[in-house]
């Protein structure tokens, strides 16, 4: 498939969010209904993409996912830098051994969203460190699953 807007998605079914990020892949699942986000554990990154998209293609294929939202750091003036090259070089990635609608999605300041929250809970650092990523796609997921039920 191809990256499609949001409202191209799937009208029903699991989403899957990433948030692309240089170390891990941060991973959240909606269920069936869209009601309820769940972080999933993030995916390592190593020198090689093709063990963490056989990851990812193992999280997509047991949760009979539908669509991919992907984050897309964006600048803070809109444009696009070097980590918005680097998601839609993993899109293309996934793309090539998924047949999924995958949706590109705002991310800025999601990942400081998510760390101030986790400072406010009284989370230690190291285990911010771990699940920082996969709650950072929660949070996508959830923002792109909010933009698709209020639109017309």
């Amino acid at each position: 498939m191809a990256i499609v807007s949001i409202s191209d998605l799937p009208k029903a079914g699991v989403l899957i969010g990433i948030d692309p990020g240089k170390k891990t892949i941060g991973v959240a699942a909606s269920d069936p209904e869209r009601i309820v986000v769940t972080a999933v554990d993030p995916i390592q990154r190593g020198r090689k993409l093709g063990p963490a998209l056989a990851e990812l293609a193992e999280i997509i294929w047991d949760r009979d996912c539908v669509g991919l939202v992907i984050g897309l750091p964006l600048n803070m003036d809109g444009s696009r830098g070097p980590s918005a090259q680097a998601a839609f070089a993993l899109v293309h990635q996934i793309l090539k051994v998924q047949d999924l609608p995958a949706a590109m999605f705002d991310e800025r300041l999601t990942t400081a969203q998510v760390e101030r929250a986790m400072i406010s809970a009284d989370m230690s650092r190291t285990r911010r460190a771990e699940t920082i990523d996969s709650a950072s796609a929660a949070l996508i997921l959830k923002s792109a699953l909010n933009l698709i039920r209020n639109s017309p």
